[in-house]
Formats: structure tokens, sequence, C-alpha cells
């Protein structure tokens, strides 16, 4: 295990809005044991607002938005590709191994948008990586299970290719260039998040593997919709937490030399 990925690991789920602020509210509450107990109030109510703010505000619009909008969609004029990469992210690799069955988990239009593609470019290879991305992992593979997946959404096992040892997104774009060897002239599609294109993208482009961006699973629309509050503090919350952990991989891996822009985007 390298130590980049075991520490990027550990602070990333540290960081992330809603451990950060569940954890500030629990030292909070400790502290009134304490002769600190009017500092563990304050900490408390601003745990408190700050998980409302995440929650409820269209802060999470304001955090994704520039991520989403930096890749438009793919032009379909420029003809044929000739590889379609999906990135892991989509199954959950326990929950497989543990029911014997693909278990979706979140981002599943990377999985449709794949499928889509796939019927549309018959002579098209399609190539899924993803490994265990858990900081203490066991045997179980995203990979493993998407050969299943994908065969039963019409696409024969003869077209697929499965990358199985990636841990993260820089993994995916040295493995399958490993794994693949693109010749020069070839077109790959990239299909991901929208908002998970740009630090991709960059990781891709660091690799030596020229892609070209398929963004799917957007979680924002127009500019309209920036001042979207949430009715359900869970969705907001949530999505601050992706964007925020979003923004902390792209400048974790900008320091690391891993990619050559902080928000890599259309050439």
């Amino acid at each position: 295990m390298s130590l980049f990925f075991a520490i990027s690991k550990t602070l990333g789920y540290l960081a992330i809005p809603s451990t950060f602020l569940i954890g500030i509210g629990l030292l909070g509450a400790i502290l009134l044991l304490t002769r600190f107990a009017r500092f563990g109030r304050r900490l408390m109510a601003v745990a408190l607002l700050l998980l409302a703010i995440c929650g409820f505000s269209p802060l999470a619009n304001f955090v994704l938005y520039p991520l989403e909008q930096r890749f438009p969609k793919w032009d379909a004029s420029r003809g044929e590709p000739d590889g379609i990469i999906v990135l892991g992210g989509p199954l959950d690799a326990d929950l497989s191994a543990a029911h014997g069955v693909p278990v979706i988990s979140g981002a599943a239009d990377r999985l449709i948008g794949a499928a889509t593609l796939a019927h549309r470019y018959p002579n098209a290879r399609i190539v899924y990586t993803g490994g265990s991305p858990n900081l203490i992992s066991n045997d179980a593979r995203e990979a493993d299970y998407a050969t299943a997946l994908f065969q039963g959404l019409g696409i024969p096992k003869t077209r697929l290719t499965m990358e199985r040892q990636s841990r993260n997104t820089r993994e995916n774009a040295e493995f399958s260039r490993e794994m693949l060897k693109p010749k020069p002239g070839e077109r790959w599609l990239l299909v991901t998040s929208a908002y998970h294109m740009p630090r991709s993208m960059g990781l891709f482009r660091k690799a030596g593997f020229p892609v070209e961006a398929y963004p799917v699973d957007w979680k924002v629309g127009t500019k309209e919709d920036l001042l979207k509050f949430y009715v359900t503090a869970n969705d907001g919350l949530q999505l601050v937490d992706i964007g925020v952990r979003e923004w902390l991989g792209l400048i974790a891996y900008r320091i690391a030399g891993h990619t050559d822009a902080l928000l890599p985007g259309p050439e």
C-alpha cells in the first residue's frame, strides 16, 4: 500500500464536511464535562449551524457546478470510438460479494451510459476499471461483478475487458494504459460522473493515455438551479460531501504532481 494512497484515504474520510462537523459536535459534547464547557457549547452550536447550511442551503450547487460544467457533452459527430472506458464507483464490491450478484450503490449513469454507447457502437471495446477503493481491502473487486452486469445489459463477454487492481482514479488511468496499450490514432471515450471528469481527465493525460470526455451523472442543472434550496438535509449534505471530496482530490493530486493543472479542462 502506497503512503499517498493511505494518507489520501484517511484524510479524505476525515475532511468531508459531514464527518468533520459531526466530529466537532462530538468534541463539543465531551468538553461539556470539563472546565471548557462554555467552549464546548459554542462548538456544538457552530457544528449544528454549519450542518444545517450544508444540508439545506444551495452550497452544494456552487461546489459542484464548476466541476460539472468543465467538460461539455461528447460530440458524436466526430465518429465512432475504438473503445469505451468506464471508471469504477457504481458497484459495491463488498455487497456484491455478500449477495452473489452485482449491487449498484450509486452513479448508475456510468453503467447506463456505457451500455448505451456499446449498443450504438458495436465494434467498440468496453473496459471497466475498478478494484477495491477501501483502505483495508478484501478480495472483492468491482470489475469481477461488472462482467455479469454488462452481459445482462446485452453486451457479449468477448467485447469486455476488466481491470480489477486499481484502487483510485490515478491507478484507473495508469493500469488501463498498461493493459490496453492504446495505439496512436485510436479514440477512447472516458465515461464517469461529470463532477469527477476534471480530475479523471487530468490523471489520464498525465498517464499518457489520451481520452475523450463522456460525462454523465450530473447533480446540478443549469445556472438557474444554483440558488436551489434542499428540502431534505441529507440530500444537500451528501452533495456537499461529494463536491468537497472532489476538490480535495484535485488539490492533493496537483500538489503530488499527478496532474498538470488544478482544474483540468478541454484541450
